[in-house]
């Protein structure tokens, strides 16, 4: 007879990992939802996000800067910008001091979808965090306190 399998949580629902992972279900289902019509992924919307938010801040932005703004792995985010530069939504060009790095730079398509998915996609958000209401803030609070606790391991 097999061994009964432990659980250190009594249910589902006491497990914060189980409950991440089906809100982060949920959520990446309605950003598809939105970001679909637009041909975008998910993370093609963020890593062109981390260029906007980026050129506003610096005057070149390089992969590095934008693997470091959203936290992943830098052989995925220069395999995501070839396929956004395919699309033509920016450019990656050498940098002019640094012959290893690239500066990336939207294009005018690019600012165009790019805005358009930021409404979209912060319209979305609204609407699926809504049910926190006042306490949207402490949610955040305390995802930003897990991501800085977390991002270096």
């Amino acid at each position: 007879m097999s061994k009964e399998i432990e659980f250190q949580f009594k249910s589902p629902s006491d497990s914060p990992g189980y409950l991440l992972g089906q809100l982060t279900t949920l959520w990446q289902r309605k950003q598809k939802k939105v970001l679909d019509p637009l041909d975008l992924t998910q993370t093609q919307f963020v890593f062109l996000a981390a260029v906007g938010w980026l050129s506003k801040k610096q005057e070149f932005v390089t992969q590095i800067d934008i693997a470091n703004q959203s936290n992943a792995d830098r052989m995925m985010v220069s395999k995501v910008l070839r396929t956004l530069e395919e699309k033509r939504f920016l450019t990656r060009k050498e940098h002019s001091t640094d012959t290893r790095a690239k500066v990336i730079k939207l294009t005018d398509d690019g600012s165009i979808v790019l805005q358009k998915a930021l409404t979209a996609i912060e319209n979305a958000d609204l609407d699926f965090f809504s049910n926190l209401k006042n306490n949207l803030t402490l949610f955040n609070q305390n995802m930003t306190l897990l991501i800085e606790q977390n991002k270096n391991q």
